[in-house]
Formats: structure tokens, C-alpha cells, sequence
């Protein structure tokens, strides 16, 4: 899992891209709004989830622990297969979330 800060991305030319990830079968392009927590869950594969409006604390548990990531405008979720999360919403948020189709 990895939190990336699009603001702090850069190139060395124009429409360089930063590459986060490929997805094998069909995915969902999904807008979302929420005033409450998730609830904690994996997906069948990998999730890309950023944050449009408000802020966002994602849990992330592994063997090592939980960690919480603060997600402001802008920034960016990656969630492998297997990665068990939640997100906080902070207030209202709004969430592009990009994962397989029908994943949780």
C-alpha cells in the first residue's frame, strides 16, 4: 500500500506520467460521497483512491500494525490485492475510487 502526494509529482517534461496502476480484468470509475467511515475490508484487487474533496484518514492493518494515512485534496491511495483498509472521512468527503468491477 502507498499514499502518493500528487502535488509533490513532478517530470522532467510535459504529460510525464507517474504510472500507479494496471488493471487486468474490467474496472469501475466510481464518484462517491460519505460523511461516515468505510468499514474495513480487502479487495479482490487492486484499488486507486483519491481524494477530490475534504480529507480522508485511511487505516491500513498489516502483520506490522496499523497505520493511519491522512489524505488531503489531491492525494492519492494505492491498495494492492490483499491490502486490508478503511477510510475516515474527515467531515464530507469526495472520493474518485478506481477498482475492479464489483469489488467491495
Amino acid at each position: 500500500m502507498k499514499k502518493i502526494v500528487a502535488r509533490e509529482f513532478s517530470a522532467s517534461r510535459a504529460w510525464d506520467a507517474l504510472d500507479i496502476e494496471r488493471f487486468a480484468s474490467p474496472a469501475t470509475v466510481r464518484l462517491h460521497w460519505t460523511d461516515k467511515p468505510y468499514t474495513w475490508h480487502v479487495n479482490d484487487g487492486p484499488e486507486v483512491f483519491v481524494v477530490l474533496d475534504g480529507r480522508v484518514d485511511m487505516h491500513t492493518r498489516s502483520g506490522a500494525g496499523t497505520v493511519v494515512h491522512a489524505l488531503e485534496v489531491g492525494d492519492i491511495f494505492h491498495a494492492q490485492q490483499g491490502d486490508e483498509h478503511v477510510a475516515h472521512p474527515v467531515g464530507m468527503a469526495r472520493v474518485l475510487v478506481i477498482e475492479n468491477e464489483g469489488s467491495v
